[in-house]
């Protein structure tokens, strides 16, 4: 591979860069698909970037359905003609006592880290506000559900969904336009949510922040393409566009906003 790659991505990036390397060079030699585990946005985007620019591999996200945040990716030769069964996802919504309990994002996921199956192997959870539906990597997913009974204190169960029964998922991104005098993460999200740069800081050192999915407590964590911000008690911002520089010399960004 190219080393000069490195340098579009940021530092900690580089062992996933290599993975992807990796991918593409199996598809090359064996001449047949690979299929990766799970993908967040901005993951997504380096390998989209890396297939494009050293290959004329082909390739296909897909998430179980059509807005999915997290997918997997399909990497093949040109004379493959993939199809979306090909992805291995399965659909399981959970059975829970509606009337008197209420489930979360943050609980549903550490619920399912806990039978021990890393994140990678889980898709989206979604939401219609009462309902909740989890997408997972059929390699793992009757495991899965057979080690779930309860969701914190709520008792609970896993029963697979066919993809017809899809939820219509509750929250979608608002998009907002804003500039920001650097891409500190610090300063994107004192913009967004409208609070002191003081306290933004505040949030990012006391772990209430991730980007991808990634505590990360440096309020000088530089911000890039698809990045997706979570912001423990305010919501989440995903960095859609980096569009240029006003006269005054400030960033223009399109984001996608969930406030909370």
């Amino acid at each position: 591979m190219n080393v000069n790659v490195y340098q579009h991505f940021r530092a900690d990036e580089r062992p996933f860069i290599d993975a992807v390397t990796d991918w593409i060079e199996q598809v090359q030699m064996q001449y047949a698909p690979y299929l990766t585990d799970f993908l967040d946005p901005r993951q997504a985007y380096i390998a989209e970037t890396l297939i494009r620019q050293e290959t004329d591999l082909k390739f296909m996200f897909y998430g179980g359905y059509e807005q999915a945040e997290r997918r997997r990716l399909l990497i093949y030769p040109d004379y493959y003609q993939p199809t979306l069964d090909e992805f291995d996802i399965a659909i399981y919504e959970v059975h829970y006592p509606k009337k008197f309990a209420n489930l979360s994002h943050g609980k549903l996921l550490g619920t399912l880290i806990g039978t021990g199956i890393k994140r990678e192997y889980f898709g989206d959870i979604i939401s219609d506000g009462s309902a909740w539906q989890i997408f997972i990597a059929k390699e793992v997913a009757s495991f899965v559900a057979l080690q779930i009974g309860k969701v914190g204190n709520v008792t609970a169960r896993l029963e697979e969904q066919h993809y017809t029964n899809i939820l219509t998922p509750k929250d979608s991104w608002e998009e907002e336009k804003t500039t920001v005098s650097s891409l500190r993460l610090d300063t994107v999200i004192a913009t967004v949510f409208n609070i002191s740069r003081q306290r933004a800081k505040q949030l990012v050192e006391s772990g209430k922040i991730k980007v991808n999915w990634t505590e990360t407590l440096r309020p000088d964590f530089m911000l890039d393409l698809l990045d997706i911000i979570s912001v423990r008690g305010f919501g989440r911002i995903q960095l859609q566009e980096i569009e240029g520089k006003t006269k005054k010399d400030k960033i223009r960004l399109t984001l996608g906003v969930l406030r909370k």
